[in-house]
C-alpha cells in the first residue's frame, strides 16, 4: 500500500482493487471496488455443518472405530454358523461382564449399558443376563438396585481415562511432563497383614501354611461375604471401569484377567501394568481366567470373621477371584496377580520369579534378584542390553517371559542424571502415585515426601527405549542374587554352586541401615524368602528346587553380588563403588568371570575370584579391607548366626522326597 494519499491503485489478488485518497487529518482514505471479472471476494467460508444441535456437532467430532476382528465361523452340528454381527459380539461382551458382576444372593448380574453416563445422547445398549444359562428367579424381593443401569467403561484408552480422572476424581492432575498425578488415599503401600487366601480343598495341600508363610487363611463363606459387599458396592455405582487384559508374554501360557474397578486411576494403572490386548484379541476375549473386584473405596465389615481392620485383600484360587476392600493403593492389584502366577505357573512346571531380567546383543539372558535398596533396578537397566522386564518373570521350557506389560518404578529422589530411562518414561500415559508437584507449573518435586516416601510411577514397558518387545528371551545363562550387606563381610562377588544358589535364594538376604535419629545404629538384617516372601504361595523349597533344576538343565551359573559395604560395617567402612559393581556385572555377562581362578572363604564357604578386570584386587576378599581382623571375624560370625536362625523355619518343612533336598540346601549354608 502506498503511504502517501496520491491515489495509487493496487490489486489485492482477490478480484478487488484498492485506491487511496486523502481523508480527514491527512490520513489515507481507502476505497475498494470490485473488478468487473465476475469473480467473488475470497473468504474461508464453507458449507455449514449438517448438525442441528451442539450434541450432534459433538458426535460428529468423534469418529467411531471400526471393528477389525476377522471372526472365524464356528461349526455347529456339522454346519457353519453365520458370522457374528457387531451387535452380537457387543451383546456377548456385556453378558460376560454382567455374569462377572453377578451377586451370589440374587444370582444375576446388573443391567449393563456401555459408555459414559455423562454422554446422555448415546443410546443405551442393555444386557441383563442370568449368571446361569436358564432363568433364575431372584431369591430376594426386588430392590431399587434392580431398576438402575450400571454403565460399563470398557478398556478405555489412556486419553479417555485421563478425561475421566480429571473430571471425576479429586486429586487427579496433569503434570508438566504429561503424566497423570493421582492419590491412593489413606493407604500409600501394600497391607500384607490384611491379605487373606481361602483355605479349601484346592489349596489345603498345595499352598504353604503356618509359621513363616505369607498366606493368612480365611474360609470360603467369609470370602463370599466380602465378595458380595464388593460386588454390591460396584453395582450401586453409576459406572464401573472394566479392563480385559493378559498376563505373561509367553503365548502358550498366557492368562486372561478381568479387572473391575471404580476409579479411572486404577483402570489406567492396570492398562499400563498388564499386557494390552490388540483390538482383534479384545473382540473375542471371552471368559477371563481370573477376576479382580476392586471396591477399594468401600471398607470391609470389621465384624466379619477373620477381619482385623477395615482393609481386606482376599484371594480365592478355587473361584479364580480376588476382592479388594478398604484400600485404594493400586499396587495391591499388581501384586495380587503376581501371587496368582506364583500359584498357577508352578502347577504347570513353570518357575515364577520376582526378578529383573535383561539380555545382551548376543542373546545371553541374566536374571537379577534383590530386595529394595540392593540396586536391582539400576543394575538390570543397562544401555548395552535389552530390558525384558523389571520385576516379574516366568521361566518355562520356552525360555523366560515377562509376566507384565509395564514397569512400576519408585520415584523418591528420582533424577534425570541418575536414572534417565525412568525419568523420561514419565510422560503422557504414565500414572504418578502420591507425588508432590508445584501448583502452578505442575513440575514434580521427586524429593518431596510430604504424602509418602513410597511415590511410584506406572508406565508401559515400551516407554523404556531398549525394552525388548515382545518381552521374551532364551534360557538364562546367569542368575545374579544381589545383597546390600551393611555388615561389610560378604565379598563383592562370589560364584555359587547349585546348593548354595538354592540356600541364598531361599534366604533372600539384605542388610539395611537402621534409622539414625539417636546416632548411628548397627545394620538390620532382612530376609525375604525367594526375594519376594510376601507373594510366594508354595513353600520356598518348591521354587528353589525348580530354579536348581532349570539352572542345571540349561547350564546357568549362580552369583552372589554384594552392593553394600567394604572395609568395615556401616559407619566405619565405605559403600562399594557402583562403578566396581558394574565392572563385576559386565564380567559376569561377558563370561570372563567364569574363567577366573577362585579361592574359598571361611564360614560361608563362598568361591571368590582372585581378580576382576577394573576392580581393585584387595576388595575382592573382605578380610583384606578390614584393619581390625578380630572385629571382622566377630561380625562374620554374627551374620552367619542370623542366616542360621532365619533358615530354621524352612528346615521344619518336610514333604516326601524334599527331605533330602532340605538337607542338601542346609549344608550349603554357613558352617561354624
Amino acid at each position: 500500500m502506498a503511504e502517501n494519499g496520491n491515489g495509487n491503485g493496487h490489486g489485492t489478488g482477490n478480484g478487488e482493487v484498492t485506491f487511496m485518497t486523502k481523508g480527514r487529518n491527512g490520513l489515507a482514505k481507502i476505497h475498494t471496488h470490485r473488478k468487473e471479472t465476475g469473480g467473488i471476494c475470497h473468504d474461508d467460508s464453507a458449507t455449514p455443518v449438517k448438525a442441528q444441535t451442539i450434541d450432534e456437532l459433538h458426535s460428529l467430532q468423534r469418529k467411531k472405530s471400526a471393528p477389525t476382528t476377522p471372526i472365524i465361523p464356528t461349526t455347529v452340528h456339522g454346519g457353519v454358523s453365520p458370522l457374528k454381527t457387531e451387535e452380537q459380539r457387543h451383546k456377548q461382551q456385556l453378558q460376560s461382564i454382567s455374569a462377572s458382576l453377578a451377586s451370589y444372593v440374587r444370582e444375576t448380574g446388573p443391567k449393563l449399558v456401555k459408555g459414559d453416563p455423562a454422554r446422555k445422547t448415546e443410546t443405551p445398549n442393555i444386557s441383563h443376563v442370568s449368571h446361569h444359562h436358564h432363568h433364575v428367579t431372584p431369591t430376594i424381593s426386588v430392590s431399587d438396585s434392580s431398576l438402575k443401569f450400571t454403565h460399563v467403561l470398557y478398556n478405555l484408552s489412556p486419553a479417555e481415562l485421563y478425561e475421566q480422572a480429571i473430571k471425576y476424581e479429586k486429586g487427579s492432575f496433569i503434570t508438566s511432563s504429561g503424566a497423570l498425578a493421582t492419590l491412593s488415599g489413606a493407604k500409600t503401600g501394600r497391607s500384607p497383614k490384611d491379605k487373606r487366601v481361602v483355605r479349601d480343598e484346592t489349596t489345603e495341600d498345595v499352598l504353604w501354611w503356618g509359621k513363616g508363610s505369607p498366606n493368612i487363611e480365611m474360609d470360603e463363606h467369609t470370602f463370599m461375604v466380602n465378595r458380595e459387599r464388593a460386588v454390591d458396592y460396584l453395582n450401586s455405582l453409576d459406572k464401573v471401569y472394566v479392563n480385559d487384559q493378559f498376563l505373561n508374554w509367553d503365548p502358550e501360557n498366557q492368562i486372561k484377567v478381568r479387572i473391575v474397578s471404580a476409579r479411572a486411576y486404577h483402570s489406567l494403572f492396570m492398562h499400563n501394568m498388564c499386557i494390552r490386548p490388540t483390538p482383534e484379541e479384545l473382540e473375542d476375549f471371552g471368559t477371563p481366567d481370573f477376576t479382580i473386584y476392586n471396591a477399594g473405596q468401600f471398607p470391609c465389615n470389621r465384624y466379619t470373621h477373620y477381619m482385623t481392620s477395615s482393609t481386606s485383600i482376599d484371594m480365592n484360587l478355587g473361584r479364580r477371584e480376588m476382592v479388594i476392600l478398604g484400600t485404594q493403593y493400586a499396587g495391591e492389584m499388581k501384586k495380587g496377580l503376581f501371587s496368582l502366577m506364583h500359584y498357577l505357573m508352578p502347577m504347570r512346571q513353570i518357575l515364577s520369579l520376582h526378578s529383573g531380567c535383561n539380555m545382551g546383543k548376543s542373546g545371553d539372558v541374566a536374571l537379577f534378584f534383590g530386595l529394595s535398596g540392593t540396586g536391582k533396578t539400576t543394575l538390570s537397566t543397562d544401555h548395552n542390553r535389552y530390558l525384558i522386564g523389571d520385576d516379574e518373570h516366568c521361566w518355562s521350557d520356552n525360555g523366560v517371559s515377562n509376566i507384565e506389560g509395564g514397569c512400576y518404578a519408585k520415584c523418591i529422589d528420582l533424577s534425570k542424571d541418575k536414572e534417565p530411562d525412568i525419568f523420561n518414561a514419565i510422560k503422557f500415559g504414565t500414572v504418578l502415585e502420591n507425588v508432590v508437584f508445584e501448583e502452578h507449573i505442575r513440575e514434580v518435586d521427586y524429593s518431596d515426601k510430604s504424602v509418602t516416601e513410597n511415590t511410584r510411577a506406572a508406565y508401559p514397558i515400551e516407554f523404556i527405549p531398549n525394552a525388548k518387545i515382545p518381552c521374551v528371551g532364551p534360557h538364562p545363562k546367569n542368575v545374579i542374587l544381589l545383597a546390600c550387606d551393611a555388615f561389610g563381610v560378604l565379598p563383592p562377588v562370589s560364584k555359587l554352586n547349585l546348593a548354595q544358589t538354592m540356600y541364598h535364594f531361599i534366604s533372600g538376604y539384605t542388610a539395611l541401615v537402621a534409622g539414625t535419629e539417636d546416632g548411628i545404629k548397627e545394620p538390620q538384617a532382612t530376609f525375604s524368602a525367594c526375594f519376594g516372601a510376601a507373594f510366594i504361595m508354595m513353600h520356598p523349597t518348591k521354587y528353589a528346587a525348580m530354579l536348581a533344576t532349570k539352572m542345571l538343565k540349561h547350564g546357568a551359573t549362580g552369583w552372589l553380588v554384594n552392593t553394600g559395604w567394604s572395609a568395615g560395617s556401616y559407619g566405619s567402612g565405605n559403600r562399594i563403588k557402583l562403578a566396581y559393581t558394574r565392572k563385576i556385572i559386565d564380567a559376569i555377562h561377558s563370561g570372563s568371570l567364569l574363567k577366573a581362578s577362585y579361592k574359598k572363604t571361611e564360614v560361608f564357604g563362598l568361591e571368590i575370584p582372585n581378580e576382576v578386570e577394573g576392580v581393585p584386587v584387595e576388595i575382592l576378599d573382605p578380610i583384606n579391607t578390614w584393619s581390625d581382623k578380630k572385629a571382622y571375624k566377630e561380625t562374620l560370625m554374627k551374620l552367619a548366626g542370623l542366616f542360621k536362625n532365619n533358615f530354621e523355619v524352612f528346615t521344619d518343612h518336610k514333604i516326601g522326597k524334599d527331605d533330602e533336598l532340605t538337607e542338601e540346601i542346609l549344608g550349603a549354608g554357613p558352617n561354624f
